[in-house]
């Protein structure tokens, strides 16, 4: 074999041998990326699982959206509507009273930080479950109390909750307790509504002092 054989040799030897590290190389960062984007998939399913869902209605939804986001362990809270018999309501459609729809609020929450029935004992404070179709001057069924529970442990601890409530009130608590119907979630305007206008009026006057008696303000 002479010289230039030789080198082509080597140099055949030295491409092969810069392809196989390529290749192990790539096939490591792919196993990287594959095992990381299947670490994250593992951590949002994971705070997906620790995320519960309640459905409550307590009066004017700006109120009660109010006290709910500023209670720990809860991470959203929707205002909607829900109860009534048409799709797609709007605030017009739920004013009138007749639409059948409440005023609703869906949080969304980390069990792990609070749980269902802590949730109901702030919502029994946050509204007089005594005053049926009404709270405070806000009249009319849109108003009424309710519990929309998702599952049998909803409903259960609901139901404990009004039973142990009624025996702190003279007047009988009037809070319904029913399947969670259809949620529609109410127009922007509505949401964060006390964040995005603490000094207007409603807010003075009712959501405030509402705040500062339950200590979140």
């Amino acid at each position: 074999m002479n010289g230039s054989q030789v080198n082509t040799t080597d140099k055949m030897k030295k491409l092969l041998f810069i392809i196989f590290w390529l290749g192990a190389s790539m096939g490591c960062e792919a196993n990287k990326t594959e095992k990381s984007l299947s670490s994250n998939s593992q951590k949002n399913k994971k705070i997906m699982n620790q995320s519960e869902i309640a459905i409550l209605g307590g009066g004017c939804f700006w109120c009660t959206e109010a006290v709910f986001e500023k209670v720990d362990g809860v991470k959203s809270v929707v205002s909607g509507y829900a109860g009534g018999k048409k799709p797609n309501p709007t605030y017009e459609d739920i004013c009138t009273g007749l639409s059948g729809h409440a005023e609703v609020i869906k949080i969304t929450y980390d069990p792990s930080i609070t749980n269902y029935e802590k949730l109901l004992n702030i919502f029994g404070e946050a509204h007089d479950p005594t005053t049926l179709n009404r709270q405070g001057a806000d009249v009319g069924t849109q108003y009424r109390s309710t519990i929309m529970f998702l599952n049998k442990f909803q409903e259960e601890s609901a139901k404990k909750w009004k039973s142990q409530l009624t025996k702190k009130f003279v007047d009988p608590v009037v809070t319904e307790i029913v399947p969670a119907p259809t949620f529609y979630e109410a127009e922007a305007y509505h949401q964060d509504y006390y964040e995005l206008n603490p000094n207007k009026g409603y807010c003075n006057f009712v959501i405030k002092p509402k705040l500062k008696k339950l200590n979140l303000e």
